[in-house]
């Protein structure tokens, strides 16, 4: 490298969309992928107060925000969304697909409505998100994907079978987008993500705290700026020959 060059941030001039930005590892995302020079958009659920904060971190770093008070499971709302944004961004670059909700059922005991719940969210939210971002993508030629899976969805682990079976259909949706996204030079990957210290992790079983605790190398849960880091890269033009990919970081955990 020659001597006082400076390497460009990793996200400089992108165009983010991230679901679930207002808590845990969506914040996080936000805030790192901002730093790393792009603009980012967020949807939330609730929370206009976090929210607000949220833009305030994105603007710090000299870059657009933008909030948008929809859940993931909107049809409609999220195609006038990805207009919106378009029209306002000319485009957008980079999806992460990490909104979630888990509950904690033994499969014994699950209600119907805690099902579909936790399937129409991760599951068809990811297909209401990412169907009309995709066509944007496919129409300007490029583009990241990023999806949020978990290692429940690869290991036995005492997790609730609805939230692992999710989060296992996350798995099938990256690897086989890949395959049809390559045609359009974007890039469809996965992040399985071990436990971290968010408001979804305490939904979990208290002793799979306790078991990650002993089996994982790192001994502790995962930061949410940890994962947002490695995402960064991930999504951006220097992981250029990664396609259909799914990373585990999970802290060093026994497979």
């Amino acid at each position: 490298m020659e001597t006082g060059k400076v390497l460009s941030l990793l996200l400089e001039g992108k165009r983010a969309f991230i679901t679930g930005g207002t808590r845990g590892i969506g914040a996080a995302l936000c805030e790192v992928f901002a730093r790393e020079g792009a603009d980012v958009a967020f949807n939330y659920h609730s929370r206009d107060d976090l929210a607000e904060n949220i833009i305030d971190k994105i603007q710090s770093f000299g870059r657009r925000a933008r909030a948008h008070k929809i859940p993931v499971t909107d049809r409609v709302g999220l195609k006038k969304l990805t207009r919106e944004l378009t029209e306002a961004w000319g485009g957008i670059d980079v999806l992460v697909n990490n909104a979630a909700i888990n509950r904690s059922d033994n499969f014994a005991t699950t209600t119907d409505r805690a099902w579909d719940e936790v399937i129409d969210t991760n599951v068809n939210g990811l297909f209401a998100v990412t169907k009309p971002i995709y066509k944007q993508m496919i129409r300007q030629r490029k583009g990241s994907i990023l999806n949020i899976t978990s290692i429940g969805a690869i290991r036995a682990l005492p997790t609730s079978v609805h939230y692992a079976t999710s989060k296992a259909a996350v798995i099938g949706f990256t690897k086989c987008l890949s395959r049809e996204a390559s045609n359009f030079g974007i890039s469809v990957n996965a992040i399985a993500a071990g436990i971290f210290d968010t408001d979804l992790a305490h939904t979990l079983p208290e002793r799979l705290l306790q078991m990650h605790d002993f089996w994982a190398a790192s001994k502790r849960p995962g930061r949410p700026e940890e994962l947002a880091e490695y995402a960064a890269f991930m999504v951006s033009d220097r992981n250029s020959f990664m396609n259909g990919e799914v990373v585990i970081v999970d802290g060093g955990a026994v497979t």
